[in-house]
């Protein structure tokens, strides 16, 4: 795997994450130690010319709660087979493997944030199974009993696309745990608040602001 750079040499994902991310304990959750950007990390200087951000190398408030709130309730994933939706850096997967899920396997339609789930989850001593592309976009049973999504309601767009496949999933007995500090597309109307947590958020102001954010379970469409 290739990292498009404004320069004429390309380095592996793997190689920018190891060189230019540094292990650091992760915001709001420090027991887990992630490859996370640092003003000196130079990222824009090697994205692609679309200058996609590259969301995977932060902690976002959601999946800081999310996480936090499985490591506080282990009892919340152990020993059940776990997907990590939209997983990012994996702190939200990691924190399951943590706990003593069954399984854990995280998805994210970017191939870079798989990597850094993978570097990320080695450096925590977990296992983390990949799941590459979009499941969402598949109507195959899906095999998981427990689906986390850590910040995934900041689009609208993205929002009604992870609401309706919740909404599938839970129907079909599939339970769902949404970490989130009320971002402006969160389907409030369809979740049971679980705990408040005060976490750092990206784009807040760094490691020291924190921000409330919430766990929430998603209610079936018959509970409403």
């Amino acid at each position: 795997m290739r990292l498009a750079t404004k320069s004429s040499s390309a380095e592996s994902v793997m190689d920018v994450i190891q060189t230019r991310l540094p292990l650091a304990p992760a915001p709001g959750v420090p027991e887990i130690r992630l490859h996370l950007a640092q003003p000196a990390s130079g990222l824009s200087r090697l994205l692609a010319p679309e200058g996609r951000t590259p969301y995977w190398a932060y902690v976002w408030a959601g999946g800081a709660a999310l996480a936090r709130h499985i490591l506080d309730h282990p009892e919340t994933v152990a020993g059940r087979r776990v997907l990590d939706l939209g997983a990012g850096s994996g702190v939200v997967a990691i924190a399951a493997a943590m706990a003593g899920a069954r399984e854990v396997v995280a998805a994210d339609v970017d191939p870079a944030a798989l990597a850094a789930v993978a570097l990320n989850a080695a450096a925590n001593s977990v296992a983390v199974g990949a799941a590459p592309g979009d499941p969402m976009a598949s109507d195959a049973p899906l095999d998981a009993e427990l689906i986390l999504v850590g910040d995934l309601f900041y689009d609208r767009a993205l929002a009604e696309r992870v609401t309706g496949f919740l909404e599938r999933c839970v129907a079909s007995g599939t339970q769902a745990l949404v970490g989130d500090p009320g971002r402006a597309w969160l389907p409030r109307r369809r979740l049971d608040a679980l705990a408040e947590l005060a976490v750092p958020d990206f784009g807040s102001g760094g490691r020291t602001a924190r921000v409330p954010s919430w766990v929430f379970a998603f209610r079936p469409a018959a509970a409403s």
